[in-house]
């Protein structure tokens, strides 16, 4: 509030000495009267009022705001923003925390996301537990990255394609990029397709007499032959042991691209980058996170039909984050490590998403599809 000062002082009639109410004598009525000194009720200033161009019209409050405040000076410790950002973020405290971990990640892997898939990096206080927000507690903030619409990649052409070049070749890639993949993150495939149609098939003996009500998408007869193959022969560790053998050897092969892509994956996803085992003891929330990736063979085939199905009901309850890292803002060490994990999340995806662009760009050079679904299937309401 901007203070108006007195440039002088009006004196309070209840003050004046009754002498000064007397009627003049005779002799001093016959003078000539002097001028009489007039003042106003206020004394004359510059600004009656404030310049409304100078009033604040909207306010924001941070709760806690003294953790947010010690995130940001952790960041600008570790040089990812400055003064600048600072008024570009109108001198809130939370929008600066979070422009400065976005800016670190770089433009050119921001706009990469943007295009395949629906992340939102947030710094919160808080996790959720039945329902309502509940205090991290012990000052301890949270970096989250949620998701709210998936990628897609339609895998079908690149596991034929790779077949073709040695047999098992096709089959080797799709199993090191899912399980590397279900270490990180939340994605979508033919094995939650088949719990899908297995709940369908409950559903359908729970009730016989509206058994023809039912429509089961038959995601076996989906899968390419060499996935079946592997799907029969028993141990999955023992032939991810071979498909690795078997990717290491054709490194120079035509797909190389591909494969080194892999590999790159499977190694970041080695490192732990879930969700904070201490974010889920904090929160309760109603699902598991949304799928960042859907993985299909073929356009509109039956993952992509199950998908659909189970995507109607992934947004009525309230999904965890992707990626959840709980850290003091006032220990420098845990503020890296939460940095550390976001930027190997990040770096992670920047391979996935660039593999995915890739196998669709040969796809529509080689195969002679001109079919793009980069919309993801699942997007928020």
């Amino acid at each position: 509030m901007q203070r108006i000062s007195r440039s002088s002082s009006v004196p309070d009639r209840s003050d004046r000495s009754l002498q000064s109410k007397r009627r003049p004598s005779a002799d001093r009525s016959a003078r000539a009267i002097a001028p009489i000194g007039i003042t106003t009720l206020a004394p004359v200033f510059t600004q009656a009022l404030p310049a409304l161009g100078a009033v604040p019209t909207t306010y924001s409050h941070e709760f806690r705001a003294e953790l947010l405040y010690d995130l940001c000076a952790a960041l600008v410790r570790e040089g990812l923003a400055g003064p600048e950002t600072w008024r570009r973020c109108e001198d809130s405290a939370q929008v600066f925390a979070e422009r400065a971990i976005m800016e670190s990640i770089g433009e050119e892997r921001l706009n990469l996301l943007q295009r395949n898939v629906e992340y939102h990096l947030s710094v919160s206080d808080v996790a959720e537990r039945d329902g309502e927000d509940k205090l991290l507690g012990n000052g301890r903030l949270a970096v989250m990255i949620e998701s709210s619409g998936c990628g897609f990649l339609k895998i079908g052409p690149a596991i034929a394609a790779l077949e073709a070049e040695a047999p098992g070749l096709g089959a080797a890639f799709y199993w090191t990029l899912t399980y590397a993949l279900y270490r990180v993150m939340r994605i979508y495939n033919h094995e939650d397709a088949l719990e899908y149609e297995e709940r369908m098939h409950e559903y359908a003996e729970d009730g016989e007499e509206n058994r023809e009500q039912y429509e089961f998408p038959e995601v076996e007869k989906a899968l390419p032959e060499c996935i079946q193959q592997t799907l029969v022969s028993g141990d999955h560790r023992v032939f991810i042991l071979k498909a690795r053998r078997l990717l290491r050897e054709h490194m120079t092969g035509q797909y190389c691209s591909w494969i080194e892509r892999l590999r790159t994956i499977e190694r970041l996803s080695r490192s732990r980058q879930p969700t904070d085992v201490c974010f889920r003891e904090d929160g309760g929330y109603d699902t598991i996170p949304l799928p960042s990736l859907l993985v299909a063979f073929r356009e509109h085939d039956a993952v992509v039909a199950c998908f659909d199905e189970e995507s109607q009901y992934m947004l009525e309850g309230s999904a965890e984050p992707t990626l959840g890292v709980v850290f003091s803002p006032q220990k420098p060490e845990e503020v890296r490590r939460a940095l550390r994990v976001v930027g190997r999340f990040i770096a992670l995806n920047h391979e996935l998403f660039q593999l995915v662009e890739a196998i669709v760009d040969w796809e529509k050079r080689n195969a002679g599809t001109h079919l793009d679904r980069r919309e993801p299937s699942l997007r928020a309401a």
